[in-house]
């Protein structure tokens, strides 16, 4: 069987492929965000190629035109702001919702998509993204003698389900006790270093580096903090916990996928600054995070779903 993959996101997709069985020949079409290589460049590459299945990461443009084109089956993914954002936008809507009902197959990668999904059809699958094993894992913590180094890890922004400002505004209650970095990138960068000064919370700017050696700066860290308006935690919340390191993000108590995740419902300021205190406290959170991380995102676990999921799909 040749699977062909279009675009990715967060380097789900290169996760995914890299656990993949050798017997599968994989092809991935990727693009950048200019507007030709996300318009008419990923149009001649999807047109061009050949497979027996079609794999599509992000439910917008590029799950379109390899529809359009009649490259089945096609087996779309959803990893978050896609549906969580776009699905009644104005501009996007109209696409996200054609895709979700034209698919053969719809994939979403935290349980909060479920529903948004099921309002269109019923065979929607959850799949967790992987986190690379090889990429991430634990190390000891480095003494740094003086206050514990926060890292936001995620990239600001104060919609799309990050809130990066209600984070901010989190450690500012901390900024005796904690040292605080940001990685330079997310549409409200400016505004969130502007916000940071206005509440006297110094932060040390470091640059983005590629996915590959993102997990330098969590192993430098003590803590992360990742994202706050979405119910489930991000992919930097599971990459840092794989390297060791203990997360805050807001997880929903009322999602039965993410019970098992330790810290449930931190989506305020206030409730943000006590988590921070009580996981420096109390090393069975993070124990508890690495079990749940163990259990749900490991890489061969999760391409083992994602295998049968092909299957069904190859035979319907």
């Amino acid at each position: 069987m040749k699977l062909v993959m279009i675009n990715d996101c967060a380097s789900v997709g290169e996760t995914l492929l890299k656990y993949m069985p050798t017997t599968i020949e994989k092809e991935h079409i990727k693009r950048t965000r200019g507007l030709w290589s996300k318009t008419f460049g990923i149009a001649k590459k999807i047109l061009r190629t050949k497979g027996d299945l079609y794999h599509v990461n992000y439910m917008l443009q590029d799950c379109y035109i390899a529809s359009r084109l009649g490259k089945r089956p096609l087996v779309g993914y959803s990893v978050g702001s896609d549906l969580r954002l776009y699905l009644n936008d104005w501009r996007w809507g109209r696409i996200v919702r054609y895709n979700v009902k034209n698919c053969d197959r719809i994939m979403v990668s935290t349980p909060d998509l479920l529903s948004i999904a099921r309002e269109y059809r019923n065979d929607v699958d959850y799949l967790p993204p992987p986190v690379d094993s090889e990429l991430f894992y634990p190390k000891p913590p480095v003494s740094h003698g003086g206050k514990k180094k926060v890292l936001i890890s995620s990239s600001s922004s104060w919609e799309k389900g990050k809130g990066t400002h209600i984070a901010v505004r989190g450690l500012a209650k901390l900024k005796d006790e904690i040292d605080v970095s940001i990685i330079a990138h997310g549409p409200d960068f400016n505004k969130t270093l502007t916000l940071a000064s206005s509440l006297g919370l110094h932060m040390n700017v470091l640059p983005r580096v590629a996915h590959e050696h993102v997990n330098e700066y969590y192993w430098d860290s003590d803590m992360i903090v990742d994202q706050f308006l979405c119910e489930c935690p991000g992919m930097t919340s599971l990459e840092a916990i794989a390297c060791g390191r203990p997360a805050i993000t807001n997880v929903s108590s009322t999602l039965p996928e993410v019970s098992e995740f330790p810290l449930k419902d931190v989506d305020s300021e206030e409730k943000i600054a006590e988590a921070v205190q009580a996981t420096f406290m109390n090393d069975r959170i993070l124990m508890e995070e690495q079990n749940y991380v163990a259990k749900y995102h490991k890489p061969e676990a999760v391409v083992q779903k994602l295998m049968s999921i092909y299957a069904s799909v190859m035979k319907g």
